[in-house]
Formats: structure tokens, sequence, C-alpha cells
């Protein structure tokens, strides 16, 4: 059964990436956008009578003096800010935690990949039309990720632009361990969904993810919150298991992100040469100086933390502690991350919490310390160069993440202005995607 669900996800995938073949919809003619604001994700600030003109699906024109084409739709949103699409550096797309773990964990046994396929459909377009244009989808099963990335990029579906790591890569009965069923039942996980032993086997591991398509890798350094079995602050790798997923990922220009809840296991990573810590919920200063000093992002993931708190009573005794404390360390490290200068990009590890509400981020760094224009720009122009940036190439600037003639037209429109209400990130009035409108206008 076990195989026959693997095939059954490979053809899913390989008929999406067939559709990819596929021209993707034409843009809209020229458009131009007006606010009472607009919002500049290189400096922080924002200046008054926004404009951005947007033709075959990039912005051709910023500011007043921009030149109209002739038949131009002008669409003035009146007392709103114009941003860049929200970038979201931590997502899971392929699925999303019920309230009652036990019930969750049930349906996830019971589920076929072609049905969860189709929840992931759903929540790829809740996401986008919560004002999230790009995502980086860090690890889903039955490549669930990249079936949904190759048929958004196709236009048989709406959704985010999506950067994919597929199966989340780590140790047997570690955090990416996700097979619950004992051996007389079903042979145990392998390189191919991520489970690897040994530097060998770990290379195999992210050999396989590229293979279905992955574009970042991913892999769990240390323990998880939501697993049963392992402590959330042990390494779950050894150096050179963590050297070798690294060099080989790096080798094949891929990023990688690395999950670690623990301050060892992050230090053995950064060793390792990750480009990114996921969570970094018990990291200390010396490690988050470290970062800093290596130009290595933090991706926080506040969200995470605050919403596994408020549900901790129906998780399992095992799992409720790890997120009670976690919950309480995870805003007290961030508060040190802003003071000490790490780069910070947003992620928020949606699917624990439910998708399409990933701004709740927002409020939860500004509470902890950033200011609201920093919070602002984690979500465009620090995480453009997290999740599109070239890590062989630093000078390379991606086609979005900041409002600049010639970049993608991905962006938002919020009410008001969220330099004063950062809450506002929590209700778009307007959402465009490479020049298409998928909320208002």
């Amino acid at each position: 059964m076990r195989y026959l669900s693997l095939s059954v996800s490979l053809l899913c995938c390989l008929l999406a990436a067939s559709l990819a073949q596929a021209d993707a919809p034409a843009a809209p003619g020229p458009v131009v956008l007006k606010a009472a604001h607009i919002f500049d994700a290189v400096s922080g600030k924002l200046a008054d009578h926004g404009v951005v003109v947007v033709q075959d699906g990039k912005i051709t024109g910023i500011g007043e003096d921009a030149q109209i084409p002739a038949g131009a739709r002008v669409i003035d949103l009146g007392d709103a800010t114009l941003m860049p699409g929200m970038i979201d550096a931590h997502v899971h797309l392929d699925g999303q935690l019920e309230d009652n773990w036990y019930k969750g964990f049930y349906q996830d046994l019971m589920r076929v990949p072609p049905e969860q396929a189709l929840y992931g459909a759903h929540y790829a377009k809740e996401t986008l039309d919560a004002g999230f244009t790009s995502v980086r989808d860090v690890g889903s099963v039955y490549y669930i990720g990249a079936a949904l990335r190759n048929a958004i990029d196709a236009g048989v579906i709406d959704g985010p632009r999506m950067i994919v790591s597929n199966y989340a890569i780590g140790s047997t009965g570690g955090h990416a361990d996700s097979d619950p069923l004992p051996p007389n039942v079903a042979a145990p996980f392998g390189p191919e969904r991520g489970v690897c032993n040994g530097p060998d086997e770990c290379r195999a591991a992210v050999r396989y993810q590229m293979k279905y398509g992955a574009t970042v890798i991913k892999f769990m350094p240390s323990g998880g919150v939501l697993s049963l079995t392992d402590p959330v602050d042990v390494p779950e790798l050894s150096q050179d298991e963590m050297d070798a997923i690294v060099s080989e990922a790096h080798a094949w220009h891929r990023k990688v992100a690395a999950h670690c809840h623990g301050d060892l296991a992050a230090k053995m990573a950064i060793r390792a040469g990750v480009d990114s810590i996921e969570h970094g919920t018990f990291l200390k200063d010396d490690t988050l100086r470290l970062m800093k000093q290596k130009g290595v992002y933090l991706v926080p993931t506040l969200y995470a933390g605050y919403w596994v708190a408020r549900k901790a009573d129906s998780y399992p005794p095992a799992i409720r502690v790890k997120a009670l404390a976690a919950a309480a360390q995870a805003q007290i490290m961030f508060q040190h991350a802003v003071k000490i200068g790490v780069p910070i990009a947003f992620g928020t590890d949606s699917a624990v919490e439910p998708h399409g509400t990933d701004a709740q981020e927002f409020w939860l760094m500004v509470k902890n310390g950033m200011t609201p224009a920093q919070a602002l720009m984690a979500a465009t122009a620090r995480a453009a160069d997290l999740v599109f940036g070239k890590r062989e190439d630093k000078s390379y600037k991606p086609p979005l993440g900041t409002l600049q003639v010639g970049k993608y037209a991905d962006i938002v429109a919020l009410p008001g202005n969220p330099l004063k209400n950062i809450h506002a990130t929590e209700h778009p009035v307007l959402v465009m995607k490479g020049g298409v409108i998928y909320v208002g206008g």
C-alpha cells in the first residue's frame, strides 16, 4: 500500500509537471494603481500619493511622474497603502492541523494523496487571497508541494509563487520521521522520504528531493514540538550528516533551511553552512551573534508558537509540555535577535495555524521589538533575498520583494497606514500577482 501511495503521488506530480508546459494565463492590459500611500521596502519609509503602473505582468512606472499608457485602467484605492506582495518563508501548503490533534492524526492516515492535494490547492488560494504572493514551502508529503507549484505556474489553480523542499530530511525517529506505523505493518521510511542515517544516506536524501522538484532543501538538525518521541532541543543529526546535507544541496545551487529549536543543533547547522535557521526557539545570544556575522537568516515563526500554546490542552501530554516551553521562550529569543541585528525573514509555519491567517505574524513581531516598517521589510525585501536570492551570487537582486521598475507586478494594497496600524496587514483590499488581480480591483 505504501508503494502504491508513492506511485500515485509521483504520478500526480508528473501530471502537474506536464501541465506546467502550458502557457500561463495572460496578464490584462495596462493598469495604474493609485493610493494615498506607498511603502518603500528598501528604506522602510512611507511616501504619499502612491502610483504604480503595471503592464505585461511587470512594473513599468512608479510615482506621480510615471508615464501612463494609453487606454490604461486606473484603479484608485483611496486611503490605502501600496506595497510589494508579501512573502511567507515558512509554510506547509499540503495540510493543516486540526484543533484536536488526535483527529488530525487519524485524517493524515486516511487521506489518499490526490485528496490531500485538493486540500493543498484550497490552502494555496487562501494564502494568495491573504496577500502572500510568494511562499517557501519547507516540507510536504507525497510531493504535493511540487505538484501545487507546477499547477500554479501553469495557471491551472490560483496560488502564490512557490519555492518547495518536498520531504524534510532528518534521522530515523527524529522530527522528519513522520511514520507512526510499526515495522511489522509497513517498512520504515528511507532517504526517498527524507529519513537518513549516515552521510551517504543523507546525501541520497537530498538528491531524491531535488530529483522530484525541490528548489530548496529543508532538514531537521534538532527535535520538534509536534512530534511525539523526540526532545525539542537536542541535535538529531551528527556534524558529518549535517555537513553532507548542506554541501550536497549547495553543490546543486540550492539553499538550505535548518529546523532548529535547540541551540547546540543550530551551532552545528551554522558550522555546516546553512542559509537560514527556522524557529530558533532556544537560541542563545552567542549563536545569534554568529548568525549576524555569517549572514544566516532567522525565520522566527512566532505565530506558530503563539498558536500551539493556545491549543496545548488538545495535544498529547508529551507534546503539550514541549509546546508550552517553546511558546514561552520563542518571543524572548526574538527580542534578543532584533536587538543583536540578526537578519530576519518573515515566516509563520502556516499549517500549524490556519492557512490564510499568515499576517498574524506581524503584530507578534512588532510586539516583540520590531518597528512596523521592519516587520514589513522582513516580509518583502528581506524575505525575497532569502527565498529567491542566489546564494552563489550575493549581488543578485530578486525580481520581486520591492516596488521598482522592471520587477514582477506582485502588489498588495492595505487599508490606511500599516505603519500606524500593523493589523492592516490582515485585511488587504487588493492582491495582484504578475499583473493579475485576485482580490479587489
